[in-house]
């Protein structure tokens, strides 16, 4: 066979673009395969938009508390349109990045059209056959639409259309306390919607209980409404959404939001043809994102494991690695961080308590530090909230944080849970005074605190004393 390309990428979200761009910026011959949008989920109705709406409301819902550190404000006057337009700007100000032309530029051919794979060294597109050794399917996920009795027959709004609303909804619906639904929720109540949300289960289920309460607190008392329940039944028409749930109660909206998780993408690229095995929601893959047809990897949302675009561009520049020099390149999610960016935000890395407990029983430490006791927190105003870090020895497992820019706190722990630092060093860091990071070397110092000033040292202070004052 003779091959138009090194590898061909299908997909053009956040997976398939950092794949495609490394190979390419390495010299290879890729063929970039998008079938929609450049940028994917993420850009277009994902992770971009849905941040600019969260800047929107958490504007307004600063402007509401009106008089605060003696400075008053106005009562906000939320304009849909407006906020509407911001979520567009923030897109366009961001897509440059995703282009077409960008990928070119870095020596991609870019095709527009659907794909589909009719060999394992060979994919169809646009009129074309394209031929090479290595094909990566990166063809992401969609919203999951669940199995309830009337849905397909009601107006109902899931992430890819949200955005694109005509107006503010009066009641908003959501069917799903994860983190689409809890950040949509909080966003669109501090708009002015009323908010209500439906979950059978725990809310923010994976992440650390302590935490996740925090923020439901927070929501509760800003007036986003919780509903303990299974949806079973919708019904209405456009403007009036009625769900029935499990334990009897009925819930009628506006619009009705769809938040119960995605489902990977995974049909109609040619996959069951040439036998690629399916994993739990998606296609298996090993550590090393192979799929069980070799020559051919999957990355991102379509495969089976966690749906993070962080996790798509780490998986997509192990791909490329592993196809430009040959070596094996295997994942490594023992440090995975991830947040959701409610208010306060709510960030983890590693494993949660529970997690922790679950694998080594009584065999760690938690150790707690509170924002009220951070310096800058308390100047600012912002004191809810913690930081949970979970040891084993002083090893780090994993830490969980609930505060105002909790996110931005992650950083310095996947360096001590991947062994390339140290609570110790952590701990003994100068950082900025006053800031929100000091939380951590609070943290990693009170892990060593019982070390530093525990028996041991203190014999050899009182040594080192009773020696100077024998020489002085």
């Amino acid at each position: 066979m003779k091959f138009t390309h090194d590898v061909i990428v299908i997909g053009g979200g956040a997976a398939g673009l950092t794949a495609a761009g490394g190979c390419a910026l390495f010299g290879l011959k890729v063929a970039l395969i998008e079938g929609h949008k450049m940028g994917g989920e993420c850009l277009n109705n994902g992770c971009v938009p849905s941040k600019a709406l969260i800047t929107a409301a958490k504007r307004a819902a600063e402007a509401r508390e009106e008089k605060r550190f003696g400075v008053t404000l106005a009562a906000p006057q939320v304009d849909w349109t407006g906020v509407r337009g911001h979520i567009r700007d923030a897109i366009a100000g961001i897509e440059h990045h995703d282009s077409v032309e960008t990928f070119e530029e870095m020596g991609c051919e870019v095709l527009l059209g659907h794909a589909r794979m009719t060999g394992r060294q060979s994919v169809e597109v646009a009129g074309r056959t394209l031929h090479a050794p290595r094909i990566v399917i990166a063809t992401g996920s969609e919203p999951v639409v669940p199995p309830i009795e009337g849905i397909h027959d009601v107006p109902y709004l899931t992430n890819e259309n949200l955005f694109e609303i005509d107006e503010l909804p009066g009641h908003l619906v959501i069917i799903g306390g994860g983190v689409i639904g809890m950040e949509m929720a909080q966003s669109f109540r501090r708009l002015g919607s009323e908010v209500t949300v439906i979950e059978p289960h725990d809310l923010m289920g994976r992440d650390d209980p302590e935490s996740v309460a925090v923020v439901v607190d927070t929501m509760k008392g800003e007036g986003v409404r919780f509903v303990h329940g299974a949806a079973k039944k919708v019904e209405g028409e456009a403007g009036q959404v009625t769900v029935h749930t499990d334990g009897g109660e009925t819930v009628s909206g506006t619009h009705l939001l769809l938040a119960v998780g995605r489902r990977a993408r995974v049909r109609g690229f040619g996959a069951e043809d040439l036998g690629i095995a399916l994993g739990g929601n998606g296609f298996r893959v090993d550590a090393r994102r192979r799929t069980s047809v070799k020559g051919i990897y999957a990355i991102g949302d379509c495969r089976a494991g966690p749906r993070l675009t962080h996790v798509s561009g780490y998986e997509g520049s192990n791909v490329a690695l592993e196809i430009v020099t040959g070596l094996p390149t295997k994942v490594d999610y023992k440090a995975l961080p991830w947040c959701t960016y409610t208010e306060p935000e709510v960030a983890q890395i590693g494993m949660t308590e529970a997690d922790a407990r679950k694998a080594h029983g009584d065999n760690i430490t938690v150790v707690r530090e509170e924002f009220s006791e951070n310096e800058r927190a308390v100047a600012e105003g912002y004191t809810r909230g913690h930081m949970k870090m979970v040891l084993k020895g002083k090893k780090v497992l994993g830490v969980s944080i609930v505060g105002r820019n909790a996110g931005e706190l992650l950083l310095p722990f996947t360096q001590s849970i991947t062994g390339k630092s140290s609570t110790f060093a952590l701990g003994s860091a100068i950082i900025a005074y006053p800031t929100r990071s000091e939380i951590s070397k609070a943290s990693a110092f009170s892990a060593w605190e019982q070390t530093v000033f525990g028996g041991l040292p203190k014999k050899y202070a009182a040594l080192v004393a009773r020696l100077r004052r024998a020489l002085s």
